[in-house]
């Protein structure tokens, strides 16, 4: 058995088609040491009923109305007991005893945080994420998995380096992990050969438009003191390259 207690948890609201997978995608692993908690966000549909089916394989259900998604993980970050956390939000899943090999590289290693591996579905297609390239995000965010499934971090570094900053509702997790980045941390990833998560489509994010998406982003820059003619070299470079987007979305 692992040294490292994990803290998987799931955030939902009225996701009642969805979430029994996700369930069954965590309670189903094999050969892990774990705690299960699940923070719903008082939904109004069949979703808490489908949850308590598995009452006695969840040890926390918590169902309160939230700020937004990243309230509710902040929630569950205060109530998990884990060494480490790991999000895995409804519509997500895990692939069949894939959290055994990401605690091992804990218990070998001793990493402050790992990225997984991660199968990640988009409107048109998908991708397969690993590893992560920290020099990659200051000029660019798409450098790692995913936040949910796919991102492993000791709940002491969450302690010293603070939990999701909710006055970003669109990208919390990029201002974390520029707060993990300027840490110099220890962190390790999985094989590309060794799915861990899978992530569906159509989250919350998803349904911001691309201009949403850059304004956030630019003010996680500044709020993490990156230089403000760099941060206004990435923003007009982003505006430029994807000028035909941004136009039809506002047309639309």
């Amino acid at each position: 058995m692992q040294k490292n207690l994990l803290s998987i948890i799931t955030v939902v609201k009225n996701d009642e088609q969805n979430i029994q997978k996700t369930i069954k995608s965590i309670i189903s692993q094999k050969n892990i040491n774990y705690e299960y908690i699940i923070i719903d966000g008082k939904s109004t549909d069949n979703t808490l009923k489908k949850i308590r089916k598995y009452k006695s394989k969840i040890n926390k259900i918590i169902s309160k109305k939230d700020n937004g998604i990243y309230d509710a993980m902040n929630k569950g970050i205060k109530v998990a007991n884990g060494d480490v956390i790991v999000f895995c939000n409804s519509g997500d899943f895990f692939y069949k005893n894939s959290l055994q090999k990401v605690m091992l590289l804990f218990d070998k290693f001793n990493y402050d945080f790992i990225f997984g591996t991660v199968l990640r579905n988009y409107k048109k297609g998908k991708i397969l994420k690993f590893g992560f390239n920290f020099n990659r995000m200051l000029y660019n965010f798409d450098f790692a998995t995913s936040h949910s499934t796919g991102f492993f971090l000791k709940k002491k570094i969450y302690n010293l380096i603070g939990n999701y900053n909710t006055k970003f509702k669109i990208s919390a997790d990029y201002d974390l992990y520029f707060r993990l980045y300027k840490k110099n941390l220890r962190g390790g990833y999985t094989k590309k050969n060794q799915k861990i998560g899978n992530m569906k489509s159509g989250g919350f994010s998803s349904k911001m438009s691309f201009f949403q998406h850059l304004i956030e982003e630019t003010k996680i820059r500044i709020h993490n003191s990156q230089n403000i003619l760099f941060v206004l070299l990435i923003f007009v470079n982003a505006i430029f390259k994807n000028f035909n987007k941004l136009f039809l979305q506002n047309k639309s």
